[in-house]
């Protein structure tokens, strides 16, 4: 499948007022009754329709919504390596292109180009290429910036991560890094008890990078030190990190009774059972500490088959992503609407707090919820048009349409 731009078309204007009525899911609730409006590329409006000026009422188009339709802000997606084909450690114009024009068919307005536990010359060249297509015009969803997960991990605790590169965590690397690609790395994963890690850590919170933990042998006070030091969001949670035990809390013990750490989670059945994200929601989500994540890889959005996660050979079989050697999970094949609608329809989640997790925390935590992730006036028009069934409809980025071929 692939997504292109709507251009020259008189409703693609860019004086033209755009208005959607239906219901849409606001910060604060969802009303039943609402509109959206917008104009180049900014909301003017979002609320009820007796809000509306007369200016609006009588200049605004009205965009088609189904009966049952449902307005939700684009999803943010802090942790994905891929799709369409494509990873992002092969990154190039035409890789990223794939991989943002896939995800934005499925409602993704804005991601981070996830890394794998790679040698540091290939993370250089990765850095490098996303840096120098944030420069240029980017027309579907928007790379927002790097999450390197890895190569700072616990060698016991690989996932589906390459045990040969990891290394200890490594603050000169950071600091050079920095230092060329000023703002692009935003989130760095790496397991907090590994000599080095909280001087890391520090350097990060100093940045305003989010320290999260990961592929981790940590135990519940290691977690806690790093905490202190300024870590607080933790990675595809119970996945590859010591577990929960009653007498031996673990990371995922941490994560889950510390308010101070966000949790992400895939949800997609496989990674983590209804039942235990349930127990995450309940636990995070009234202090919006819960982010939806694919970490999809190249195969999302393609059949079964052998594929790569960064150098390692993969088999897809029914959708489930695995190594070949060893059968660990190598990351998945989910999507962010796939996503959204487990979390409503398996879980449980409400409508607001799905879309909480998929769009608003994420971007407080990357720190752009002041232009995105929730519709408000002046926030970018990052819109996706869902059916009754919760299937997309339509997206905008940017206030720009793109329509699926």
């Amino acid at each position: 499948m692939n997504v292109e731009p709507v251009e020259n078309q008189e409703q693609e204007n860019e004086k033209t007022i755009f208005l959607l009525r239906g219901k849409i899911v606001l910060p604060d609730g969802v009303m039943e009754d609402g509109v959206l409006v917008w104009k180049e590329g900014k909301i003017l409006y979002a609320g009820a329709p007796e809000g509306l000026s007369e200016h609006i009422r009588r200049e605004a188009v009205s965009v088609p919504v189904s009966k049952h339709g449902v307005i939700v802000p684009g999803f943010i997606d802090i942790h994905v390596h891929g799709g369409n084909g494509e990873d992002f450690m092969d990154a190039s114009k035409e890789v990223l292109d794939k991989i943002t024009s896939f995800h934005s068919t499925q409602g993704t307005t804005a991601m981070l180009a996830t890394s794998m536990t790679a040698p540091k010359d290939s993370l250089d060249r990765v850095l490098s290429e996303v840096d120098s297509y944030r420069s240029g015009d980017m027309p579907f969803a928007q790379l927002e910036g790097v999450h390197l997960e890895g190569p700072f991990f616990s060698p016991k605790w690989p996932g589906a991560q390459n045990p040969d590169h990891i290394v200890l965590p490594n603050v000169s690397w950071l600091e050079a890094w920095e230092k060329q690609y000023p703002g692009l790395i935003r989130q760095v994963t790496l397991a907090p008890e590994r000599e080095g890690a909280l001087e890391v850590i520090s350097w990060l919170r100093e940045q305003r990078i989010t320290a999260a933990l990961g592929h981790t042998d940590a135990t519940y006070e290691e977690v806690q030190l790093a905490v202190e030091a300024g870590l607080h969001h933790a990675v595809h949670t119970f996945n590859a990190m010591t577990p929960l035990h009653h007498r031996n809390p673990g990371a995922a013990g941490a994560v889950l009774s510390d308010s101070r750490i966000s949790a992400e989670v895939i949800a997609d059945g496989i990674h983590v059972h209804p039942a235990a994200i349930s127990l995450i929601a309940q636990l995070k989500q009234a202090t919006d500490q819960i982010v939806l994540i694919t970490d999809a890889m190249s195969a999302a959005g393609l059949d079964d088959g052998e594929y790569k996660i960064g150098d390692l050979p993969v088999i897809v079989k029914e959708g489930v992503a695995r190594l070949k050697d060893g059968g660990a999970l190598a990351g998945s094949t989910l999507t962010m609407i796939r996503g959204f609608r487990y979390l409503v329809q398996e879980v449980g989640m409400s409508l607001n707090a799905a879309s909480r997790a998929a769009s608003l925390t994420p971007a407080r935590l990357l720190g752009i919820d002041h232009r995105t992730g929730s519709f408000a006036k002046g926030k970018q028009a990052d819109v996706v048009l869902l059916n009754g069934d919760l299937e997309i409809e339509e997206v905008w980025v940017k206030g720009k349409n793109l329509k699926f071929m």
